[in-house]
């Protein structure tokens, strides 16, 4: 049966990356039969230029119609004097929030050919692999009331409210778990139980769902020493889950301990596996069009798409098995370039995938 992708390019380096992702999925369907349509849709500052608004509801119906989203990336400066209502970002909410992906999946691997371009020394982080889950549409950055008043002495005051609920707790505490369990069954739960009542309820309902899984060690970490502990001693941790916003500043310092955040994907998922893929970087609009960015975290973006929502574990392992046979050949972006490797493009790292991907199938 054959399955539709939305591919959401938007803005900055996001259609060059995409790009390249796509030439993984046409050889994919070429030479391993790999049964996909692909459709395009606007979003983010794109989707604000041809429309009027981030998230348009053309884009919403493709992607409910489709059976997994990827994604390139939105924002930039051109964009940032609008009204918060209508900026880039709004629109990465808005379709994180409509089809309800609530589990944000985001590994940080560090490669071996990568091991110096990390900012750590090499014994600290070689052989780290850690899963950070966060959860995705609830916290301080959906959470009411918000916005920006002015109190009675004229002066302005803004405010945002954290709250979650128990449900919300327990449903991403079940993916951290269940991801564990093919893991080293470790889950390492982040909060800040010790001044904030609402993570406090974090606490006590990971505690409580730690008993349907006895096989997996639980431990809790404050949020500040979470990432002390990030730069200390990375490789303590195995799976770490955590809220919205803590999970957005951790998973960034993560990406830096493997050498480039240009070298990790992400997953959003919801309680089905649906779910929508993207580089954990940003849009960045300074190199857009140059052919200078990294589309390695686009790439394998697609396999873990193909990994949790299509099932298809196997060409999954296939482009990550690529992507290590053109690290293997020296073959660096700029942002991971090393003396003695050989500086490619944007364009020519995709073919190299490519290649690497079809030497497989011979």
């Amino acid at each position: 049966m054959t399955k539709k992708l939305l591919v959401l390019p938007g803005d900055g380096i996001g259609p060059e990356i995409v790009a390249e992702a796509v030439k993984v999925l046409d050889a994919l369907r070429q030479a391993f039969g790999l049964a996909v349509e692909l459709e395009r849709g606007l979003i983010g500052g794109a989707a604000y230029d041809a429309t009027g608004h981030p998230l348009p509801e053309a884009t919403l119906d493709l992607a409910r119609a489709a059976d997994a989203v990827l994604l390139g990336a939105v924002g930039g400066p051109k964009w940032e004097s609008l009204d918060i209502s209508v900026r880039p970002e709004k629109g990465l909410l808005g379709i994180r929030a409509a089809l309800e992906l609530f589990a944000n999946l985001r590994p940080a691997v560090l490669y071996p050919q990568l091991a110096s371009a990390s900012t750590l020394k090499a014994e600290v982080v070689s052989g780290l692999d850690i899963m950070i889950v966060r959860e995705l549409t609830g916290g301080i950055y959906f959470g009411k009331p918000r916005g920006v008043r002015t109190l009675a002495g004229g002066e302005r005051q803004g405010y945002n409210t954290l709250i979650y609920s128990e449900s919300e707790i327990r449903r991403i505490g079940k993916v951290a778990f269940e991801i564990a369990m093919q893991r080293d069954r470790r889950v390492t739960s982040v909060d800040k139980a010790n001044v904030l009542e609402c993570t406090e309820l974090w606490r006590e309902v990971m505690q409580t769902l730690a008993a349907d899984y006895p096989q997996v060690d639980l431990s809790h970490m404050y949020v500040d020493n979470a990432a002390m502990q990030l730069v200390r001693a990375p490789k303590q941790f195995d799976v770490v889950v955590t809220g919205n916003m803590f999970g957005d500043i951790l998973s960034d310092a993560a990406a830096m301990l493997t050498g480039s955040i240009g070298m990790l994907p992400s997953a959003s998922l919801d309680e089905q596996n649906k779910g929508m893929y993207e580089p954990i970087h940003g849009s960045a609009p300074d190199i857009a069009g140059q052919q200078v960015a990294n589309p390695l975290a686009t790439i394998l973006s697609v396999a873990m798409l193909l990994r949790y929502s299509l099932g298809e574990q196997m060409l999954a392992q296939r482009i990550e098995n690529a992507v290590q046979r053109v690290l293997e050949l020296g073959l660096r972006t700029a942002d991971i370039y090393s003396e003695g490797c050989q500086r490619v493009s944007t364009g020519q790292m995709g073919d190299a995938v490519v290649a690497a991907l079809l030497e497989q199938s011979r």
